[in-house]
């Protein structure tokens, strides 16, 4: 997938290695140390970039795993490390002063003073900003800092102030702030009887859809609930985001980059997102309008919505 992301256009892919270092630690998905230092150099040779996200907290008393993958990722020659634990920072910076550091968007860093504490402190230079700021609040955002900031843009959409989830873990025993994980597939089941299809989260029904509904993966926070007589999404419908639309506001707003969500994914869905947006960047930067690019990716949005997300505050 990184190699399909860069081919169709990607300036920068983030990855994460085969642990619960990262926020993607599913079956399958990511790194060993031997294939990260291939990845690199393949991308360095296309003039790409590869982040490398050691983004979940490490557990007390046991930093090893964390502190073993920011020297894969430096041994690898990564052009940057994507943190957001106090201990993850503080170790890249000391053991390897040169390395350059982003704040993932697990730290959750919505404030110009709390973006300076990192910056400051650990020499940050670029913060991935939470999915809950509005562009009125980004342009704020930067006017009061000069460091980097880099937007999501597309993909999954997930409710939560991030690193301040615990849903899954409540119901799996796992979280993606602590193992890499939200809705284990483990604990994921699908019931089908007369009455419908019954998605279920380690036993927990977490919605029932009709023969003609779609069926996204099952997370808590986008289960559809009965209260006071009402089935209802509680927290958030399940739709994607796709702030295609936003590229010239994000710009003006002094963003730096744009984030598209890709772990999870096949290389085909891939491609298409990152050549849609690289062409899109493009005319931009030619000074066109974007409007017949703002649907091309519609079909892909889950559930079959898509929306602006907090970008435009009508998020709830």
């Amino acid at each position: 997938m990184l190699r399909a992301a860069i081919l169709a256009g990607a300036d920068s892919v983030y990855c994460g290695l085969r642990d619960e270092t990262n926020a993607r630690n599913f079956p399958g998905l990511n790194f060993s140390e031997a294939e990260l230092i291939e990845a690199v150099d393949w991308a360095r040779t296309r003039g790409a970039k590869v982040l490398v996200a050691i983004n979940t907290f490490a557990r007390a008393g046991v930093l090893e795993p964390w502190r073993r993958s920011v020297d894969a990722a430096v041994a690898a020659r990564a052009h940057a490390i994507i943190a957001a634990d106090l201990g993850v920072l503080a170790y890249a910076r000391s053991a390897h002063p040169n390395v350059r550091l982003h704040l993932s968007v697990q730290a959750a860093a919505g404030s110009p003073e709390a973006a300076a504490f990192y910056v400051q402190t650990y020499g940050v230079k670029r913060v991935v900003l939470p999915r809950v700021l509005s562009l009125q609040e980004i342009t704020a955002f930067n006017a009061a800092n000069s460091v980097e900031t880099e937007a999501f843009v597309f993909g999954g959409l997930c409710v939560m102030a991030e690193a301040r989830c615990a849903l899954s873990s409540y119901a799996a025993g796992r979280s993606p702030n602590l193992s890499g994980v939200c809705s284990p597939p483990e604990a994921v089941t699908f019931e089908r009887t007369s009455e419908g299809l019954t998605p279920r989260l380690a036993g927990y029904a977490l919605d029932r859809l009709g023969s003609d509904e779609p069926a996204g993966y099952p997370t808590l926070c986008k289960g559809r609930f009965q209260v006071a007589g009402e089935a209802s999404y509680l927290f958030e419908d399940p739709t994607s985001l796709n702030a295609m639309g936003l590229l010239q506001a994000l710009r003006t707003a002094g963003v730096t980059a744009v984030k598209i969500e890709g772990r999870q994914r096949g290389k085909a869905y891939v491609a298409r997102v990152a050549g849609a947006f690289r062409a899109a960047i493009d005319a931009l930067d030619r000074g066109e309008d974007l409007a017949k690019y703002q649907n091309l990716l519609s079909d892909l949005a889950e559930g079959g919505r898509e929306t602006a997300g907090a970008y435009r505050k009508a998020w709830r």
